[in-house]
Order: C-alpha cells, then sequence, then structure tokens
C-alpha cells in the first residue's frame, strides 16, 4: 500500500514511501473535506493508486489533483474518487455498475466495498491495462468489458449502485432503467468543460436528484452521451 502530498521537488521513485503519502492523502485531502465513511477511507487507505498511473508520474501518484493516463483521459483526483464512492453509501453486498474503466482504480475502491462490481470501458486500449492492473492486485470481483457504457449492461442488471466516471449533457435512460429500486447512481451532468456531480436515489418507484459537488470530467461519448 502506498500514499503521497503535492511536493515542489518530489522525491525519486525508489525513495517515495508510498504508505505514507497514501495516509497523508487521506489525513490531508479526505478527512478535511467531509469523507467520513469509515469503509471509504479503509478502501482509499488500501488501494494502492500509483499502481494505476505510468510510471514516470508515480511519485505524484497520491497529489491533489487528477492526472492523465493516455488516449485522452484521466484518473480522478483521490478526493472526486473518495466523494463518488461515498455517495453511493455502499454496504458491502451490492451489484455495482462502472461507467468508464479507464485505468483499473476507481474499480479497484469499489470492488472492496461491494460484492460485485461490473465496469464498461470504451476505449480496448484501457481495458486491457486496467485488466492487467486488476488482476495484478487480485481483484476479482470486477468483471470488465469493452462497450459504450451509455446503454449499460442490462444482462447482469439491476444494480444497486450505478457510478459514471465521464460527464454527459444528461442521465442516460438506460442508466436509470437498470437502477435497482432502491438504488443510487452518481454521475456528472453538465457541458463539456464543467459539471455537477449529481446523486439519483430510485425508492419506491420515485426518483430524487441532487447536486454534491462542481466538477471537471472527461465527455461520456456513447449513442445515449456525447458523439466523438
Amino acid at each position: 500500500m502506498k500514499r503521497p502530498s503535492l511536493l515542489q521537488n518530489p522525491p525519486s521513485i525508489k525513495t517515495m514511501n508510498f504508505d505514507s503519502a497514501r495516509m497523508r492523502m487521506i489525513r490531508e485531502q479526505l478527512l478535511p473535506r467531509g469523507i467520513s465513511d469509515e469503509r471509504v477511507l479503509a478502501a482509499m487507505a488500501a488501494v494502492p493508486r500509483h499502481l494505476f498511473v505510468q510510471d514516470a508520474l508515480r511519485n505524484q501518484a497520491y497529489g491533489d489533483f487528477s492526472m492523465p493516463i493516455g488516449l485522452g483521459q484521466t484518473i480522478s483526483q483521490p478526493y472526486i474518487v473518495a466523494l463518488m464512492t461515498q455517495a453511493l453509501e455502499l454496504r458491502g453486498e451490492e451489484s455495482v455498475l462502472e461507467i468508464g474503466t479507464g485505468c483499473g482504480y476507481q474499480t479497484s475502491v469499489l470492488a472492496r466495498l461491494a460484492d460485485r462490481v461490473f465496469s464498461i470501458e470504451r476505449l480496448k486500449e484501457l481495458h486491457i491495462r486496467a485488466r492487467q492492473t486488476l488482476d495484478q492486485l487480485q481483484v476479482f470481483n470486477a468483471l470488465c468489458t469493452t462497450d459504450d457504457g451509455t446503454v449499460g449492461w442490462p444482462q447482469y442488471g439491476p444494480f444497486a449502485a450505478i457510478i459514471v466516471t465521464a460527464a454527459g449533457p444528461e442521465i442516460p435512460q438506460p442508466l436509470i432503467d437498470q437502477l435497482a429500486d432502491p438504488g443510487r447512481l452518481v454521475i456528472p451532468i453538465g457541458d463539456r468543460t464543467l459539471q455537477e456531480l449529481v446523486v439519483l436515489t430510485k425508492e419506491d418507484g420515485q426518483i430524487s436528484r441532487r447536486v454534491i459537488e462542481q466538477v471537471r470530467f472527461v465527455s461520456l461519448i456513447g449513442q445515449h452521451g456525447w458523439q466523438e
């Protein structure tokens, strides 16, 4: 396990204490911003974020910012990962759908908190890389595929929780349809430069929404998202 901070002259990978950096991330970035779910904090403390970024960027892996992972995609800053995860209110028995596997970091966090994770990535290269890292970490309760995430994965639905790690102009209707009752869906909604992080709750046939943060995500590309 590992952990970091923002340093003007970061240490080399050889001397970086990832464990200390990860704990500093929790202490300085997550706790002060209201991340209080102990299970979420434990998962963030356990997942080695530095293994999900490029080798040259590993000494910055626990900084308070998003990072490029190639192909125009990013790994979200730790706080946003924790915030979205906490908003799902997972208790350990859920089936979770993730739209946007990316490097697999969010997938790994979810896999520690839910029974099964079903993750869809649009880009084949990222899917392959993510699966390799997840296998390395023995994350075997996450099933990943390459497809259009905006249509969901009805074969395995309904899902008690759905998380979308790319921003769309609106919530894709197929995802709402595949959300269990009760269930929670977290997604950034807005234009291509600025969005609001929305939590949609389905309970007793009623749907409600609330905004928890302003964010900036890469675009959700697909049939029910933005066009490429």
